[in-house]
């Protein structure tokens, strides 16, 4: 394909360095992007007389058509194009002729590729936030069927306290909640055209960037031209923000991993998000929740990979900042691929609340609970909490749990223990009693169940 840059040059590359040089196998993604900006412009020339309506009109027909040609699979983007940028101009140019050739006036492919790329990561960031919101709706559901199921909770892998199934999964609705604002946050910072900045230094056309921006849906334009082609703080945001959620997912996955194990046996994956063993009959493997934590470190790199290229590259453009797309393309598939698997697991997946409640029976989760019982009582806690850490070795001494611990013994400790000690340590009293905001307790849990709907009908 000829090229469209050929004058100061021949415009004769080997083909090595074609290859080397083409980037049109991973930015054929911004076809219509590309097609929308160039429309945008088009529009905005013949709006301050630089070309002709008509011309504006026949270049905006053409663009229009090309575009419906692609997506229809008419027209197959040339892989020996340099970029989608140069084979969407050519074939504008090969339609139309010299009126084509018009287009680029008053914009350079600085310019262009970063409006082509501003407005691709809008538009994937948008189906990212409705993936989220789809997770989050999935864990609303399961926690409020699951509100009665009680399960230990863990600290350093310990098993700590009581709490509900519901509860667990409600913490990771809260983050995933975050998450959205962080992309909702990153998204109005990169909400800017950056088109009209041209290379570097602007126009001497008399262009409207305001008239462009406005009907491309940007909030306003990039106020440095050289700014405006050569920075990429969005995207490392947004592949900051990108690797948060992974950290989310691949944390809620090594627990759904645990939970899935004979040794926890806390879940059920349905059938249709695991996988068996070549050689082993009985297993039943979470290679969905696996590979979510293993792509965890894909969207690492990205992020990594970007903050490198940009670390030293001086204003304004430079052809290294090429190699931001592989990287943010692969961290947004990635998002959305671990996202779409991610919710119907969850969806599908089934407690086994009496492993979970047989859990709790071990492992003295409800001794800071006989702890706050000496403490309502006028004992120090500080105190309180020595006589039950006391008992808690005899018990485990004597092989026996708290509840089998007789009141003959507890009184040895402290005179105030009376029978009603039994119906405190309960389970159920141990979650009914946590009524602080934001707490395990029942009345708590239901609490930030209306909060996240909130957060989902805004």
């Amino acid at each position: 394909m000829a090229k469209m840059w050929a004058g100061r040059t021949s415009g004769e590359t080997s083909k090595i360095a074609d290859d080397f040089n083409s980037s049109i196998s991973f930015d054929k993604k911004m076809y219509k992007q590309d097609v929308c900006g160039s429309i945008a412009h088009a529009s905005m020339l013949a709006y301050k007389g630089i070309i002709s309506k008509e011309e504006s009109e026949l270049i905006i027909d053409t663009l229009t058509e090309i575009l419906s040609d692609v997506e229809l699979g008419k027209l197959e983007i040339a892989s020996d194009a340099e970029d989608i940028h140069m084979f969407i101009e050519s074939e504008l140019t090969n339609r139309i002729g010299d009126v084509g050739k018009k287009l680029h006036t008053a914009r350079s492919r600085n310019d262009q590729v970063a409006l082509d790329l501003r407005l691709y990561m809008r538009d994937e960031t948008a189906v990212i936030v409705e993936k989220l919101k789809e997770l989050i709706l999935v864990i609303v559901e399961k926690a409020e069927e699951n509100q009665d199921a009680i399960m230990p909770g863990y600290t350093h892998l310990q098993r700590a306290q009581p709490i509900t199934f519901a509860h667990h999964l409600l913490a990771y609705a809260m983050m995933f909640m975050r998450d959205i604002d962080r992309l909702n946050d990153a998204s109005k910072r990169m909400n800017y055209s950056p088109l009209g900045s041209c290379a570097m230094s602007g126009t001497t056309y008399p262009t409207d960037r305001d008239y462009v921006a406005k009907k491309l849906g940007f909030d306003g334009v990039t106020m440095n031209s050289i700014d405006g082609v050569s920075d990429r703080d969005y995207c490392i945001e947004l592949l900051s923000a990108f690797s948060v959620i992974m950290m989310h997912l691949s944390r809620f996955s090594e627990e759904i991993i645990l939970w899935q194990s004979w040794e926890f046996k806390f879940i059920e994956l349905d059938d249709a998000f695991s996988t068996g063993s070549s050689i082993m009959p009985q297993k039943k493997n979470p290679d969905m929740a696996e590979l979510v934590r293993g792509k965890t470190g894909r969207v690492y790199g990205d992020l990594i990979a970007t903050l490198t290229m940009l670390k030293g590259l001086p204003l304004a453009y430079n052809k290294d900042m090429q190699e931001d797309k592989e990287a943010i393309f692969d961290g947004v598939e990635t998002v959305i691929k671990c996202l779409d698997v991610f919710a119907p697991m969850i969806k599908t997946l089934k407690p086994l609340k009496e492993n979970m409640y047989k859990a709790c029976t071990q492992g003295f989760i409800n001794a800071t609970d006989l702890a706050d019982y000496l403490a309502k009582k006028g004992v120090p806690f500080r105190s309180a909490y020595k006589i039950v850490g006391t008992i808690v070795g005899e018990c485990v001494k004597k092989g026996i749990t708290l509840e089998e611990y007789s009141l003959e013994d507890y009184k040895k400790y402290s005179a105030v223990f009376e029978e009603d000690l039994y119906q405190e340590i309960s389970m159920e009293t141990c979650i009914k009693k946590r009524i602080s905001k934001g707490s395990t307790g029942y009345s708590s849990v239901k609490e930030q169940l209306e909060y996240v709907k909130e957060f989902l009908n805004e």
